[in-house]
C-alpha cells in the first residue's frame, strides 16, 4: 500500500471506537512514535479499509485471489501507519499549513456528493458513526504527508535528459498512440446554488479565463480556484481520444493546439475551461510530445526508494516503539523493541475524556 494512501484509506474506514465504559474509551496502545500513539483500533481500521481497497481493485477476483491480495499488502499496514505518524509530525516541525486545503477538499467531497451544505456534510458524516473532526484531522495528515514527501523526497529527484532519450529508445512501442488530446480543467461549480447567484459564478470563470489570457499558470489557477476533484492535480484530467468526449467537446478541442484554451464553457453543473496541454498525431509520438510523461515515469520509479530512504532517516532520529506480537517491516535494525512503564503524562491521561492502556489488555466494563 502506498503510503500516501494511507489517511484516504482510514476515511474509508473510520468507526466509532469498539469498548466503551462509563462514557469513556478504553483503547490499546500498540505503537509509540515519539509523543503520538497508534491503537489497535487505528490498525484494524486500516486493515479494513485494505480489504475494501482489494475489492475495489479487482471486482472479478476470485475469494482466494482477493485473500492472496490482501495478504501480501497487510505485511506493510503498520510500517504505513507509523511512516504517516512520521511525516505528519515531521510537517508540524517544518510549520507547514494546509487548512485552506482542508477546507477546500471538504467543499470538494461535499459537491461530489450533491450535499447542499457544509453543515449537511457534516450531518451525513456523523450520521455514519464517524466524527467529523477525526474525518477533518485525516484529510489534513494526508495533505501534511503529500506536501512533506513533495519538499523533502520529491524535490531531490532530477531527471535527466539522457535517462529520457533512453527509456524512449526502450519503449517506442509504448508511444504508437491514436489521435488524442491531454486535457486539463477549472471548473467553477453551481450545484446547490440559488437561481440569483449563478451569474456572478459566470463572471468568475470569465475572470479565471482573462487571467489566463494574461499569462497567469493555468495549473496554479486550477489549483487556488477549481472546484473540481482535480484542483490538486493542477486541474489534470488526462488523455482522452475522440471517442472519449461529448460531441460539442471533443468538436472543440481536437481543433485547438497545444496551449490553447477553451473559451467559458457552460454544463448542467457549472462553467468549464479546458486546457489542451498536449496534442497527439496518430501514430509514433515524437519525443518531444511525451517527455513530460515519461519523466513522470522516472520520477515515480524513483520516488518509492528516494521515500523509504528519507523515512528511513527519520526513523533513525525518532523513537519509536512497537509493542511484541506485532510486526513492522521497516523496523531500523538494533532498535530495542521493550515495555515501559507509564509516564507521569500518561497518567493524567488516564484521568482525561479518553483513556488509553500502555501495551496493555483492553479493560472489561466493570473494571
Amino acid at each position: 500500500m502506498k503510503i500516501w494512501r494511507i489517511a484516504f484509506l482510514m476515511l474509508l474506514a473510520c468507526s466509532p471506537a469498539a469498548a466503551q465504559s462509563k462514557g469513556r474509551v478504553v483503547e490499546e496502545i500498540i505503537v509509540r512514535v515519539n509523543n503520538e500513539i497508534i491503537t489497535r483500533a487505528d490498525l484494524e481500521r486500516a486493515q479494513a479499509a485494505l480489504q475494501e481497497e482489494v475489492r475495489q481493485d479487482c471486482r472479478n477476483c476470485s475469494p482466494q485471489q482477493l485473500q492472496a491480495m490482501a495478504a501480501e499488502k497487510q505485511k506493510n499496514i503498520l510500517r504505513d501507519l507509523i511512516d504517516q505518524s512520521l511525516l505528519v509530525q515531521r510537517a508540524k516541525d517544518m510549520g507547514i499549513n494546509v487548512e485552506p486545503e482542508v477546507v477546500k477538499r471538504l467543499d470538494q467531497i461535499r459537491q461530489q456528493n450533491n450535499i447542499a451544505s457544509m453543515e449537511d456534510l457534516e450531518k451525513k458524516i456523523s450520521e455514519q458513526g464517524i466524527s467529523f473532526e477525526d474525518f477533518k484531522a485525516n484529510i489534513r495528515n494526508r495533505l501534511l504527508t503529500d506536501e512533506v514527501i513533495r519538499r523533502e523526497a520529491g524535490s531531490h529527484i532530477i531527471i535527466g535528459r539522457d535517462e529520457i532519450q533512453k527509456y524512449y529508445d526502450q519503449h517506442k512501442n509504448e508511444f504508437q498512440r491514436p489521435e488524442q488530446v491531454y486535457l486539463r480543467e477549472i471548473f467553477v461549480s453551481t450545484e446547490g446554488k440559488k437561481d440569483e447567484e449563478i451569474p456572478e459564478l459566470e463572471k468568475k470563470a470569465k475572470n479565471l479565463l482573462e487571467r489566463v489570457k494574461k499569462g497567469e499558470d493555468f495549473i496554479e489557477l486550477a489549483r487556488r480556484y477549481s472546484d473540481g476533484a482535480t484542483a490538486q492535480r493542477g486541474g489534470e484530467l488526462g488523455v482522452f481520444e475522440r471517442s472519449q468526449l461529448s460531441k460539442e467537446i471533443e468538436d472543440m478541442v481536437f481543433k485547438m493546439k497545444k496551449g490553447q484554451v477553451t473559451d467559458v464553457i457552460r454544463t448542467k453543473t457549472g462553467f468549464l475551461l479546458l486546457k489542451v496541454e498536449q496534442r497527439f498525431e496518430a501514430g509514433l509520438q515524437p519525443i518531444e510530445k511525451v517527455e513530460g510523461e515519461i519523466s513522470n515515469r522516472l520520477y515515480m520509479e524513483k520516488m518509492e526508494p528516494a521515500l523509504r530512504a528519507y523515512l528511513q532517516t527519520l526513523r533513525q532520529d525518532s523513537y519509536v516503539l512497537v509493542k511484541p506480537g506485532y510486526s513492522d517491516s521497516a523496523a531500523v535494525p538494533g532498535t530495542p523493541i521493550q515495555e515501559v512503564a507509564p509516564t507521569p503524562d500518561e497518567e493524567k491521561e488516564k484521568k482525561g475524556r479518553r483513556k488509553f492502556l500502555l501495551f496493555g489488555k483492553r479493560k472489561k466494563a466493570g473494571q
